[in-house]
């Protein structure tokens, strides 16, 4: 395999699991110990540890109907990132954010991911 097409297909393959609601895909892209930090102070912040956590995080972001853009997969040597834009209407409540989610790797597998956003307050008042 290419350079950077491990990083290239997790990346892709974590996307296509999260837009198509398919937790069992996700689960298999996952260590056992994997963790998932996000900022703010809402009901989906702070860390989720071991994979099964990770995975009812992301249950319960899409449970919100958020749209998950993919703009762009960023690889390093032994990592990857994925540059998405989530934009979702609750009644009133709209968020429209960018973000990055930075996926360290570990044997294959995604260990960890720390999420970077555009707007904490947004993310804050949307998630609730």
């Amino acid at each position: 395999m290419a350079q950077y097409e491990v990083q290239y297909q997790l990346a892709k393959a974590f996307h296509a699991y999260l837009t198509a609601r398919d937790w069992d895909g996700l689960r298999t892209l996952l260590t056992d110990d994997a963790t998932w930090v996000l900022p703010g102070d809402n009901t989906v912040s702070g860390t989720a540890e071991g994979a099964e956590e990770v995975v009812e995080r992301a249950k319960k972001i899409a449970s919100y109907g958020l749209n998950f853009e993919l703009l762009h997969i960023l690889v390093s040597p032994e990592n990857m990132a994925l540059s998405l834009h989530n934009t979702a209407r609750r009644g009133e409540v709209r968020l429209d954010e960018y973000l990055s989610t930075v996926c360290r790797l570990r044997d294959g597998k995604i260990a960890s991911i720390e999420t970077y956003l555009s707007d904490v307050p947004g993310m804050n008042a949307f998630f609730v």
